[in-house]
């Protein structure tokens, strides 16, 4: 069997942020039309999904951390800024391969999204909130009403990109600062999505358990082709 494992690789020839930038410019103009048509389609059918329910959707309940976490206006930037961060796992894809693979497993969180949000249609409480105090928060409110709730996609593209970026950094050697602030990131989203009232924890858990699940088979798949190779 070969040594090599999943978390050995070889020492990069150039500094890490050279290594991102060549990553970068490989495949440049299949990855900004597929992650343009690929976010752009999701959007369809999520929205909707969402307008067209085949049953009334269930409210989903309220824990002890969705009272303690505050609304809070400044909360929507982090909400909107996974939509630039799920786009760095593919913009910083080696290879076709590794392009293939964040696009399968991105659209397997898609998919089960969908389906649960078609089965199972849900929709979070109608909270004590006056709105027009948190004008950011109004737009989202008037554009995604806050329905298709469980699990939180939001949460699991995030999760999943932590994932992604966590192995693609550790490949160029960059930083640990690099990959603390990678980890922040992620969770300054997860936290948006319950400061937004556009989730609550239930939401949250079952969106990190299936981007934890389509992970753990990304990076079993990913040990195994390293030792074949």
């Amino acid at each position: 069997m070969n040594s090599r494992t999943a978390t050995s690789f070889p020492a990069p020839c150039v500094p890490w942020y050279q290594a991102l930038g060549s990553r970068f410019a490989t495949l440049w103009v299949a990855k900004m039309i597929g992650t343009t048509v690929g976010i752009s389609g999701f959007f369809v059918i999520y929205f909707w999904v969402m307008h067209n329910p085949p049953s009334e959707p269930t409210v989903m309940p309220l824990m002890l951390l969705d009272h303690w976490v505050g609304v809070s206006d400044e909360a929507m930037l982090l909400y909107g800024s996974l939509w630039f961060y799920i786009s760095l796992p593919p913009a910083f894809a080696k290879d076709w391969a590794g392009l293939r693979a964040c696009a399968r497993d991105a659209a397997f969180i898609a998919g089960v999204g969908l389906a649960v949000f078609w089965f199972f249609p849900t929709t979070v409480p109608a909270f004590a909130v006056d709105w027009a105090q948190y004008p950011s928060l109004m737009f989202l409110k008037n554009a995604d009403a806050g329905g298709n709730a469980f699990p939180s996609l939001h949460v699991a593209f995030a999760v999943f990109t932590a994932v992604l970026l966590e192995r693609q950094l550790r490949e160029v050697r960059a930083p640990s600062w690099v990959r603390v602030l990678n980890v922040l990131w992620a969770m300054g989203i997860v936290y948006s999505t319950l400061a937004t009232r556009q989730h609550v924890l239930l939401d949250v858990l079952g969106g990190t358990l299936l981007a934890a699940v389509v992970s753990r088979a990304g990076t079993t798949r990913a040990r195994l082709a390293w030792n074949e190779a």
